[in-house]
């Protein structure tokens, strides 16, 4: 195992990290977000299942295609934003299973038919792996904005059009305008939540 990371790396991923609401007019290269990719996908997941699809909405004509899906307060942010992503879950990810966990040529026998182990495992890992893209991106130097507030199967049809990836949240990524942001909210301390047994 690596040592521990500096503390600059743990206030830039998550001490000092925010949710931005408001967003500088700079550009992420495409580049970026190849990048973003590379590295989240390095994340683990359950037998290496991989759900997570994810399209960036960057281009104007791409925005106003997602802009009517999204909820009043979201859609002005999502439109100043550099790059929105959608976050979906393959529903159809154990069909990849041969490949991407090799050493168990059975395990897409594990869901098949079984739609509700489907569901739990994709949702599961599909949001294990927006989290590593948030991290990914911040990483990167790029700030985030996650977000629910959209009509999920209007946002489906539109960007997922053959059924097989539902829409399990949506990000904005760029450089944040700290003008925007709000007083951070309170945290519980850890007795609150967490506990050693």
């Amino acid at each position: 195992m690596t040592d521990r990371v500096s503390d600059d790396v743990l206030r830039q991923l998550f001490l000092d990290a925010r949710t931005h609401n408001a967003w500088q007019q700079k550009d992420v290269p495409d580049a970026m977000l190849h990048e973003i990719i590379d590295l989240m996908k390095m994340g683990p997941t359950s037998a290496n299942c991989l759900p997570a699809r994810v399209v960036f909405v960057k281009s104007a004509a791409a925005k106003n295609r997602l802009a009517p899906f999204l909820s009043s307060a979201n859609r002005p942010k999502t439109m100043d934003a550099p790059v929105c992503a959608i976050i979906g879950n393959d529903m159809q990810f154990y069909e990849h299973l041969p490949r991407l966990f090799p050493h168990n040529l059975t395990a897409r026998t594990w869901f098949e038919g079984n739609a509700a182990v489907i569901e739990a495992t994709a949702m599961r890992n599909g949001s294990l792996q927006g989290a590593y893209l948030m991290l990914a991106a911040r990483s990167l130097g790029l700030d985030c904005g996650p977000m629910s507030g959209f009509d999920a199967a209007g946002v489906d049809k539109e960007f997922f059009p053959d059924g097989r990836v539902k829409t399990n949240f949506i990000c904005n990524l760029g450089y944040g305008d700290p003008a925007g942001l709000f007083p951070r909210s309170p945290r519980f301390a850890f007795d609150e939540i967490a506990k050693v047994v």
